[in-house]
């Protein structure tokens, strides 16, 4: 189990470092004038026709004794991701949005992988993580799924369209707007968003509800990936736009 966090936590790194370029000697970061134009104070959601998926909320991640936690615990405690994950869930559903679970999970032996698998599946493979019917696998007690939520089926992979039936849900929803929160930052939420702007979507990511092995890359991810893609925002910004639209 360390190993498989020393590899997620190797991997972040050189991910962040890779942003970098070289300016007379000295390392800076890559700034591209691409982000989203769009603010919260300029839209207003209908909940009618937005989707918060919640990515992975599995006890691996989001709890002590999963595989995965330790390298997540220090980002999830600095941000409060999730206590706002769950508060948002709470307030998204009474305003009538369509709340979206989202797991990953690998029958025993994880053979959806390829037998020499690199990079960060190699890492879930060795660790055994997610496997489904165990607990690690489980949706964390405060993320639960309750009557009118839905759940993903067949996420093996990193987005959260790929092999999965969410494009279903979200179109049998009527969904035009999704909000994205979950794990890892720069994994399978940066992934999933990528997938949902090419899709037309108009994606929302939530920077106070997604965690990453480090601070650094959680950090980079938001300031220099999510507003290529998304508008980014917060939990509480989200909650604010579906009550202005709700009519008493």
């Amino acid at each position: 189990m360390l190993r498989l966090v020393v590899v997620l936590v190797l991997l972040e790194t050189l991910c962040v470092k890779g942003t970098a370029f070289v300016t007379n000697g000295k390392s800076s970061p890559r700034r591209l004038p691409f982000s989203s134009n769009l603010r919260m104070s300029d839209v207003s959601l209908d909940p009618a026709e937005t989707a918060i998926v919640f990515i992975e909320y599995q006890n691996e991640f989001t709890t002590p004794g999963g595989k995965l936690h330790d390298a997540v615990k220090d980002c999830m405690e600095k941000t409060n991701m999730l206590s706002n994950s769950a508060r948002l869930a709470v307030s998204a559903r009474a305003a009538g949005c369509t709340i979206i679970h989202c797991p990953i999970n690998f029958e025993p032996g994880h053979n959806e992988i390829s037998k020499k698998p690199y990079g960060i599946l190699a890492g879930v493979k060795e660790g055994a993580a997610f496997t489904a019917g165990e607990w690690g696998a489980e949706i964390c007690d405060a993320m639960k799924p309750v009557p009118g939520d839905l759940v993903v089926k067949g996420k093996s992979g990193l987005c959260g369209f790929q092999s999965t039936n969410l494009e279903f849900l979200l179109g049998q929803t009527g969904a035009k707007n999704v909000v994205l929160g979950g794990f890892l930052t720069n994994c399978c939420v940066e992934s999933t968003m990528r997938s949902a702007y090419e899709r037309g979507f108009k994606v929302y990511t939530l920077k106070d509800c997604v965690a990453a092995t480090s601070m650094e890359a959680q950090e980079a991810t938001l300031a220099y990936n999510f507003g290529m893609f998304s508008i980014v925002t917060t939990s509480d910004a989200i909650v604010e736009s579906l009550s202005s639209t709700v009519v008493a």
